[in-house]
């Protein structure tokens, strides 16, 4: 015979655990999860650094279209161990809704390299200045935007088939010696299967 339990006591549970029984007198119903289109991968070259060349980790982000088109490739590339991106690149074609800014706003790559910093804080566009870089054989015209934060570099070029690149760097100067590291990566990097 078992002793009552105490005041303020619950009685011990019985070998199985305490079980109660729920009776649903209601159909039940599942909802599935709707993921947003994402592209297989772009339809054109991504402009950016070899993962091999680079000593830190890579990261690649696309941006898709309501139609499932890809409207951007962005490669973020982590020097500080995983404590943080020192360098965002964006290959953004004709059209792309990240290329529409407003006067003063800053390219999309750089709000992306703060966001993934961790960092809030509001920055405008302050200057922006054109300076001429060879790549390979080609002579490019490169838009140097100077930014109310002054830890992050920012440059972009427009390539001859319409891609808008921006490098958006941490605490890095963007010299001309990183152009020469540009190269087209290939496409199979990109395709989801």
């Amino acid at each position: 015979m078992r002793a009552p339990p105490r005041a303020g006591r619950r009685p011990a549970a019985p070998p199985g655990g305490f079980r109660r029984r729920y009776t649903y007198h209601v159909r039940m119903s599942f909802l599935r999860r709707r993921t947003p289109a994402t592209p297989a991968g772009p339809d054109f070259d991504v402009l950016a650094m070899d993962p091999g060349d680079w000593p830190g980790d890579l990261g690649a982000g696309l941006l898709p279209a309501p139609d499932g088109s890809c409207q951007g490739v962005f490669l973020r590339y982590d020097l500080f161990g995983g404590r943080g991106p020192a360098m965002i690149i964006g290959n953004l074609p004709e059209g792309s809704p990240a290329r529409e800014l407003a006067e003063g706003q800053p390219p999309f790559e750089v709000t992306q390299l703060l966001a993934a910093l961790g960092n809030d804080e509001p920055v405008h566009v302050v200057d922006i200045e054109d300076s001429p870089v060879m790549h390979e054989d080609n002579l490019l015209i490169v838009r140097r935007i100077k930014l109310s934060e002054g830890r992050i570099s920012c440059a972009q070029f427009d390539r001859s088939d319409g891609i808008l690149v921006t490098i958006a760097s941490w605490d890095r100067p963007i010299t001309d010696d990183l152009y020469r590291l540009l190269k087209p990566l290939p496409a199979e990097m990109f395709r989801q299967g």
